[in-house]
């Protein structure tokens, strides 16, 4: 089965359980503007944190006037997935945050990995969904982050370990290591673990096989 085959699974998973957000029509208008962006922003979170920056130049001049904000978001995709969970006769609890400018929703709960999928394609999926029904409520894109039984949180530590430890086997080689192909989030925890060791990495290949190669200093 193909990569766009599962994630096309993954999606219809989501969907059979999500409260109902938006008509078809409107799922795919704001579906393909985020697709657009989304590319535009996963790239630059890749090599910079340029797109952090741009955010905050259209986010409210007060510090608590973007905090507010995100709490907002934090609230709106709270809501719905609370419905989802019922809906789904699944026990969760919710747990609200604001982490690195985003708003962060994690669901803690036992027998939640049917929220989670393989490799984490219907959690992508959800984060999708719930961030389409923040949309809907406040009418300005969101870049919540949604994770489910720690998985994300899990996944982070991983990498981060990933990325210290190919940085010191290339800081010792002086050869680049090319790694396996990885989400832009993924990427993203590398690129910064890297930079963390103090050395550089870049971005390669075409999506859904792109992945980072770590270069001697």
């Amino acid at each position: 089965m193909s990569a766009e085959t599962e994630t096309e699974i993954a999606t219809e998973d989501a969907a059979d359980v999500a409260p109902d957000t938006a008509t078809d029509a409107e799922v795919d208008d704001v579906a393909a503007a985020d697709d657009v962006v989304d590319d535009e922003t996963d790239e630059t979170d890749d090599e910079t944190d340029e797109s952090d920056e741009s955010d905050e130049s259209d986010a409210p001049v007060g510090e608590t006037d973007r905090v507010s904000r995100l709490e907002q978001e934090g609230d709106i995709a709270a809501d719905y997935l609370e419905e989802l969970l019922d809906i789904a006769d699944l026990d969760g609890d919710l747990d609200i945050d604001v982490e690195a400018d985003r708003a962060a929703v994690s669901i803690v709960g036992a027998e939640l990995s049917q929220l989670v999928g393989r490799d984490g394609k219907v959690l992508e999926a959800l984060q999708e969904l719930t961030r389409l029904a923040v949309y809907r409520e406040t009418g300005e894109r969101s870049r919540l982050m949604l994770d489910v039984s720690g998985y994300r949180a899990d996944k982070r530590t991983r990498l981060t370990q990933l990325g210290a430890e190919t940085a010191a086997e290339v800081a010792k080689s002086g050869e680049p290591v090319s790694l396996d192909p990885m989400s832009p989030f993924e990427r993203k925890i590398v690129h910064d673990a890297v930079a963390a060791a103090g050395l550089r990495s870049e971005s390669a290949g075409v999506e859904p096989r792109r992945y980072v190669v770590v270069l001697p200093a």
